[in-house]
């Protein structure tokens, strides 16, 4: 199994506007694009995406960059509220999947499947991508290969 876990890019600051509906920034859409472009030749099976309009717009911009043919699945799980135990186990029958989210969880979530706990998350920048590798999405079960900021 391997995964790849993107935070989306830069965001509108807060505003007016419920944080689920802010979008990217331009700045945001070109870090995006940076880091689709780590992810060329990669086998990539599914994008997984946090129903956040910020979220959805750099998970379109990967697909759109990789000519990836199905569609984004847009998920729950995702989406900054919810823990990493719930996201592994939304994980178990993904085989190489790209995850767009959002922190705290992306931090969270890669500090969960590395260490086994959450006491020690990863500090990922706006459209920072990481690479997990590892049998099962477990606690401890996973390494990371490394983190790529734009």
């Amino acid at each position: 199994m391997k995964l790849w876990v993107l935070r989306h890019g830069e965001a509108e600051p807060y505003g007016s506007r419920p944080d689920s509906e802010r979008a990217l920034t331009a700045h945001g859409r070109e870090e995006v694009l940076r880091s689709a472009a780590e992810l060329i030749g990669q086998p990539i099976s599914a994008i997984y995406a946090s129903p956040y309009l910020r979220a959805q717009q750099t998970a379109q911009l990967v697909r759109e960059a990789l000519g990836f043919q199905p569609e984004i699945r847009t998920v729950e799980w995702l989406t900054p509220d919810y823990t990493p135990q719930k996201v592994s186990e939304q994980l178990v029958s993904v085989d190489y999947a790209l995850l767009v989210s959002h922190n705290p969880l992306v931090g969270n979530l890669l500090g969960y499947l590395q260490n086994g706990h959450v006491q020690d998350p990863e500090t990922v920048k706006t459209a920072g991508l990481a690479e997990l590798e590892g049998d099962l999405p477990l606690a401890g079960a996973m390494k990371l290969k490394g983190i790529k900021h734009p």
